[in-house]
């Protein structure tokens, strides 16, 4: 059964759980060890290129993320997210997929005049890069 790494800015929720489970057919999660998690939640914005920086990620997933029968989930930062999804192609590793959402958005008109917007999002499905 296929494992499902993740590479991912915030946690999975049960919904996405589930979904991974159903149509995946997922029996293990996979998680950054939390000193990768932290770096890659926090890219930072002030770093001209980022190939350095992600390094010790490469390397985990090196590591952990060469069975193509495997998938690897990766959403975050947009050009972390390109390079790293470009490189598990061109390596042959593990499927990239992402989660979609529908966003709804609900707005409400405040006492003052202002406008005060809430946006939910929910899980629909996962999507190969």
């Amino acid at each position: 059964m296929p494992k499902l790494f993740l590479l991912f800015s915030h946690y999975i929720t049960e919904e996405q759980f589930q979904d991974a489970k159903k149509t995946l057919n997922i029996t293990d999660f996979v998680s950054l060890p939390k000193d990768l998690q932290q770096r890659f939640s926090n890219v930072p914005a002030d770093l001209e290129t980022i190939d350095e920086y992600l390094k010790p990620i490469l390397d985990w997933i090196d590591e952990q993320c060469t069975d193509y029968n495997d998938y690897i989930l990766v959403q975050g930062d947009f050009g972390a997210t390109y390079f790293l999804v470009d490189y598990c192609k061109n390596m042959n590793y593990a499927t990239p997929i992402y989660a979609t959402t529908e966003r709804k958005s609900i707005e409400e008109v405040q006492e003052d005049g202002s406008i005060k917007t809430q946006r939910i999002f929910k899980h629909k499905r996962f999507r190969l890069y």
